[in-house]
C-alpha cells in the first residue's frame, strides 16, 4: 500500500513541476503583430511567402500568400464581434476581387457550429456543420 501511495505522490509532484514550468514559458503577444515568412533557395535569396497581420487586440485581421515570384496569390480579411468571436471571412483573389466569404455560428462552448459560405453576392454557395466528440483515452 505505501509503495502506490509513494507512486502517487511521485506522479502528483512531477505534474507540478511540469506546470509550473509550463507557466513560466514565454508567450509572444500578438498585439499589433506582423508575422513575415520567407523562403530561401540554397544561395540564399529569399522571397516573402506569408505575411499574417493581428489588430491592436491581438486578434489575427489579415493573411496574405505569395508565389515564388513574389506576387499575391490570395488575402483573406477577418472580422470580428464585439463578443471577440470571428463574424466573418474574407477571401480575395490576386487581383484582390472578392472570392467568397463565411459567417460563422458558435455553440455554447464558443467552438464553431455552423460556417456559410457566401458567393461574392451574396447568395449561399454551402454550409458546414462542426461535430465536437470528447473521447476518452
Amino acid at each position: 500500500m505505501k509503495k502506490y501511495i509513494l507512486i502517487i505522490a511521485a506522479f502528483l509532484i512531477g505534474s507540478l513541476g511540469a506546470l509550473a514550468q509550463q507557466t513560466n514559458e514565454k508567450v509572444m503577444d500578438k498585439k499589433n503583430l506582423v508575422v513575415k515568412e520567407w523562403n530561401a533557395n540554397a544561395k540564399g535569396a529569399k522571397t516573402l511567402d506569408h505575411v499574417t497581420i493581428y489588430s491592436p487586440e491581438g486578434k489575427k485581421i489579415e493573411e496574405t500568400e505569395y508565389d515564388s515570384t513574389g506576387k499575391q496569390k490570395w488575402r483573406k480579411r477577418y472580422e470580428w464581434r464585439t463578443d471577440g468571436k470571428m463574424a466573418r471571412e474574407l477571401l480575395y483573389d490576386e487581383r484582390n476581387r472578392l472570392v467568397n466569404y463565411k459567417k460563422f455560428d458558435f455553440n455554447e462552448f464558443g467552438k464553431k457550429k455552423t460556417q456559410y459560405t457566401y458567393d461574392p453576392k451574396g447568395k449561399l454557395v454551402s454550409t458546414k456543420y462542426f461535430e465536437y466528440i470528447a473521447q476518452d483515452a
